[in-house]
This record gives C-alpha cells, structure tokens and sequence, in this order.
C-alpha cells in the first residue's frame, strides 16, 4: 500500500529549508502540495472595517504561490490551489486520496491556531493524523532555555539568553524531487486580484517587491554578495528613501519565502568569506526581535490583539473618532515626515522601520487616537504583515507591552530632520513641498508666517493644516 502525505502550505511558501515537506518526503511514498486562499483571510473586514488582506499583499502573495507552484512543477509534481474554508478542503482532499498524514507548519496566532485545530479534529474522525512541523523562527521552541511561558518579557533578556545558550540549526536542503501527483485530482487555477473583488494593479512608478521563493533568494544574495549592502546595514537602517538602505526581505519571511535559518545561514558565510561588523550582527539582531514577539504573542495569546494590550494598566480614553483617523490614513496630517511615509504605504505596501514607528507614534500619542485603529489599517495594508510583529510593535508604541515604561513618543518634527536631512524622502512623496529645500520641509508645521509668505506656501490650500501642534517640537 502507497503511503500518501498532504503537505498543507501555509506562511511557508517555498522548498528550500521546509521542515513539513522534508518530513512528508521521509516519512510518505507520494506527498501532494495544497495551498488554500482561505475565504476568512482573503475578502473579509476587519473590525473596525478595512480589508483584512489589502490588495497588494493579495497580489504579493498571488505571486508567492505562483512561483511556489513554478518551482514544485520543476521538482516534477504540482500544487493543488483551492479557495475555500481550508479545514474542509484539506480534509476533503485527504479523504478522496486515502492520505495517512497533513504536514504543516505550525502557526502560533488564535485565527491561525482554531484552523489548524478545527482540521485536526476532522483528521482523527477518519483515522489521518497531523504532523506539525517548525518554520517561522530562527530558534527552534524545543531548543530553547526556557518554556515558552517563561519567555523573557523584556527583549533585551531574551537576546541575551538565546544567544548564549542556543545554537540555530542548519538549514534544511531543497528537495531534489517530488513524484507526480494522483491524476485524479484536479490542481485548480490560482485566482486573481478579480476573483477577490480588485482591480488589477497599475505601476507607480516606485520600486516594488515581487513575491515568491525565488525573488527571496535573488534578494539575499543581491544584500549581501552582489552589493555588501548589509555591512553597512547599521549605518543604513535609519533611512526612509531606496531600495539598498535595508535588507527587505521582511515580505519575503512573513509569507515563509525565505527561512531565518537562510538568511543567518547565509550571513555567517558573508561573514567568514568577506566581513564581519556591528551591520552583519545587527541583520541577526532583527531576525532575534521577529522570534521574541513570536513567543511573547505566544506567551500572552489574545492579549495583543486588545485595547489594554498586556498591561494590567487602565487603557487611556483613546478616540476611534473616524474622521479623525482618515485624516492619518490619508495622508492629511500637515506633518510631512508622517505624510509622506503614509503616502508611501498606501502606494507601496511598504514603510521603513523608522517610518512606522513614527506614524504610530503620531497616531496614538499626538492625535490619541486608539492604537488598534493603526493597527489594523496596517494589518490591512502592509505587504510584509504579520501579526506578531505588527501587534507587538503597536502594544510597544502604545505602552500596553511587556515593556514596562509608558507610551513612546517620537518627536516627528525633529526625527523628519535627523533621518531625512536632505528631504529627499518627503520630496518624493510629497512634491508639492519641492519649493522647500533640504530638510527644512519638516518645519512646515511650525514654520513662521513669513518663511510661508517666502515659499508662497498657503496651509490650508496648497497643503493641510497641521492636525494638532506640539510645543517640544520646537
């Protein structure tokens, strides 16, 4: 009797260093790829309304899957692609080939757990079983020093902690083939933006990430091997404007296109063959920030996804005043530095670090409006959404965290002019402020009447009002 394997792709959209589909092809005769664009993550609303998977991180993972499908097809089998409720369609599939296993990648967020859960229960009704396997962190759970309920809750402690006691492994190999799938299964189209209810995205103009296994590993060599961007990472993070001033490969690890064993792999060759600093560590460090927000999500489960966050504290009386959150949204704030970075977002996808932090900021401690607004309209719009990051990272600037210091605020008229000294980033974004050189653009919003008068610059008409004004800004 041939012993059959589903293997269930899920944020793990590649070959290479895939813990579900290596332990498939050990333990199965025949494994069959099944991707599902779940109908709850792919159309519905948030709950404050936005689309819970914009249009650009559906397009991007359209082309996750698509070179998915490219490269299993090269290994000489395919990618059976469904759209659907995915516990039904991965249990359907499994009874109609008499699988034994579904192999995946276990997920650690409540949405993704029920899935996951619900499928397993179906599973044991027929006999089949559910292999979970490891692939999102750098560190392996079982590795680590401590349970996941004791996981430090200050990041420093965790750092300090792994890295001196925990080795990461090597990453597992591609596999060198897969058998043909059962015939008797149709392997299904893969949608497009129409199928979803968008219209098909035009060029900007802008750089933009294409999504897949393959552009992933493209992307890293060209930040370490063909560029050496990432000795200088340190020095480069900070910036807003380009393409070279940070690795992005964020899209690439939070659909799983790329491994954090792949890319600390690969750092630790860049290291031994060609240099080693403060900038090739501090890659390493980020890839540390993404597995301790993993396993504080883990830690504390639903409490990120809550107004009082982790905090026992009262929650402050934040608005969800919608007009006044579209004014952030849409880029109408008066305060180039936050303008320009949401403009960038919502033709991107995408936002620098430096950015985000200071459009959240702005949001929740000038404009005290609720944190879980931002949220999730970046939930919504981000191409390299994922939930842990995101929520972790909007618990810190919001002072609901494991941190135990209160709300961070980010003086945006002062970091406009110290991480955008040249204006270069407002001025691509927002070109009607060309007339104002350099990085005197971020004085806008506390500009004299008669540097307005010298700039023939209306507030109001030629660009908005600040929003609110902050004294400390200067």
């Amino acid at each position: 009797m041939i012993n059959k394997a589903i293997v269930w792709f899920r944020n793990d959209l590649r070959v290479h260093d895939n813990e579900a589909l290596s332990e498939a092809l050990r333990m199965a005769d025949e494994v069959i790829p099944v991707f599902v664009f779940d109908e709850r993550v792919f159309g519905p609303k948030t709950p404050f309304g936005f689309d819970k998977t914009g249009v650009k991180r559906i397009q991007f993972i359209i082309e996750c899957v698509t070179d998915l499908r490219k490269s299993i097809e090269n290994l000489g089998s395919d990618l059976i692609v469904r759209t659907g409720v995915t516990e039904d369609i991965i249990f359907d599939i499994s009874t109609q080939l008499k699988a034994s296993w579904v192999f995946c990648n276990r997920e650690r967020t409540s949405e993704e757990v029920a899935v996951q859960d619900a499928l397993e229960q179906k599973l044991w009704t027929q006999g089949m079983e559910m292999r979970y396997s490891r692939g999102k962190m750098l560190y392996y759970t079982s590795d680590l020093p401590f349970p996941i309920t004791h996981t430090p809750d200050t990041f420093t402690s965790f750092r300090k902690e792994v890295e001196k006691y925990v080795p990461v492994r090597v990453p597992l190999p591609s596999p060198i083939s897969l058998a043909t799938i059962d015939k008797s299964i149709e392997t299904g189209d893969i949608p497009s933006l129409l199928d979803f209810g968008f219209e098909e995205i035009t060029a900007t103009g802008t750089p933009r990430f294409h999504g897949g296994e393959t552009a992933a590993l493209a992307q890293l060599e060209y930040y370490l091997w063909k560029s050496d961007n990432v000795a200088r990472y340190k020095k480069t993070r900070n910036e807003m404007l380009g393409w070279d001033y940070s690795s992005k490969l964020s899209p690439y690890l939070a659909q799983g296109c790329i491994s954090p064993k792949t890319i600390y792999d690969e750092i630790k060759k860049y290291e031994s063959q060609r240099t080693k600093n403060d900038s090739t560590y501090w890659l390493i460090f980020e890839l540390l920030w993404r597995d301790y927000f993993r396993l504080i999500a883990k830690k504390y489960g639903d409490k990120i996804f809550v107004s009082n966050g982790i905090s026992e504290e009262e929650a402050p009386e934040w608005s969800t005043d919608r007009t006044l959150f579209n004014i952030w949204a849409q880029a109408r704030t008066g305060v180039p530095m936050i303008d320009a970075n949401m403009r960038e977002l919502n033709t991107t996808g995408f936002m620098s670090n430096r950015g985000r932090q200071n459009v959240a900021s702005f949001l929740v401690n000038d404009m005290k409006v609720h944190w879980l607004l931002g949220a999730e309209y970046f939930e919504s719009m981000l191409i390299d959404y994922d939930p842990c990051s995101n929520y972790g990272n909007w618990n810190y600037i919001a002072g609901v965290g494991v941190d135990p210091r209160p709300g961070r605020w980010f003086n945006v008229v002062h970091q406009g002019k110290r991480y955008d000294s040249k204006g270069e980033h407002a001025h691509y974004w927002l070109p009607e402020l060309d007339v104002i050189s350099g990085s005197k653009v971020h004085d806008l919003p506390i500009m004299s009447k008669a540097d307005m008068e010298e700039y023939n610059i209306i507030l109001g008409k030629d660009y908005p009002k600040a929003v609110v004004t902050d004294r400390r800004w200067g």
